[in-house]
């Protein structure tokens, strides 16, 4: 079985339980990965998180039913894991705009969102630049913030962040108090993933002794790192040439590498000569067989 038909299974088993309390783990094991990895490869794969694929297919599948059978609203509620017709209606009604008694009236508008399927493919990208390296534990330091993960909102949040800081004079500050000269580009600690928030960091490693008053403090265990590399590109580039190489790295890279994603923070560093920059994209990994 290939990694394609491996996360296809992992989608079969959801659908096949799409009335049931899904167990991540099993959905995991059949993409022989772990949950955590395959949580992060699902949103980038799709631009919608898990949960969210679940939630819209079941509000997808309740429409049908309330459409073509006589079932009530209470009953198709409780079958798709809703707590109360309160909850249902209003979730229902925030995917397909019209309430669930509506779904009936012969015209009714009802939006379908389908059965995931996965296919390899290739599009002409040129190579995808890495190395493997072990690094032992360190420690960076910096301005945190929480981040919704909703792949369509979280890239314009991250660009916010950064304008903020760097027009409040908070990045400004953070070089001084940690010695940094200001041209000295600044990194990004992408950690503590929830299916609906995520934690962002502007950072650096953190000044012998400790971090200064102030900043969050990231410890980050002894861990092998698949670090990858985009090509040169100018500034005002920089979020899309990232956002494409994640892309990659989910959809192409780890599907034929024998490595899956282990739990930790990931690293976005940057280097920059003028405009032009180059991003370091740092993914903790482990060998995949850990989880067959």
């Amino acid at each position: 079985m290939n990694s394609m038909d491996r996360i296809n299974s992992a989608i079969d088993y959801v659908e096949a339980h799409i009335t049931e309390e899904i167990d991540f783990q099993q959905v995991a094991r059949r993409a022989c990965c772990s949950v955590y990895h395959f949580q992060r490869m699902f949103s980038y794969i799709t631009d919608i998180s898990l949960s969210e694929y679940i939630r819209r297919r079941r509000l997808t599948l309740a429409a049908f039913e309330l459409r073509e059978s006589g079932e009530k609203v209470i009953d198709v509620a409780v079958k798709y894991g809703y707590q109360s017709p309160e909850a249902f209606s209003r979730a229902f009604k925030s995917m397909h705009g019209i309430m669930p008694t509506m779904a009936r009236n012969p015209g009714a508008p009802l939006k379908a969102y389908p059965k995931l399927a996965f296919h390899m493919f290739v599009d002409g990208d040129s190579e995808i630049r890495y190395q493997i390296m072990e690094k032992p534990a360190f420690e960076v330091c910096g301005i945190k913030a929480d981040i919704v993960a909703d792949p369509e909102r979280m890239h314009a949040q991250i660009t916010k962040f950064w304008e903020d800081n760097i027009d409040s004079g908070a990045v400004g500050q953070f070089h001084r108090d940690i010695g940094l000269d200001y041209n000295t580009p600044l990194n990004a600690a992408l950690f503590n993933y929830s299916p609906s928030m995520f934690s962002y960091m502007i950072c650096y490693d953190t000044p012998r002794g400790s971090a200064p008053p102030g900043y969050f403090a990231l410890p980050v265990p002894s861990l092998t790192w698949a670090v990858f590399f985009t090509a040169k590109h100018p500034g005002h580039l920089t979020t899309r040439v990232v956002r494409r190489m994640r892309e990659r790295i989910f959809l192409e890279w780890f599907p034929t590498s024998g490595y899956t994603q282990a739990v930790g923070p990931e690293f976005e560093m940057f280097s920059q000569e003028n405009d032009i920059f180059v991003v370091e994209v740092w993914i903790p990994i482990t060998k995949s067989d850990t989880f067959l």
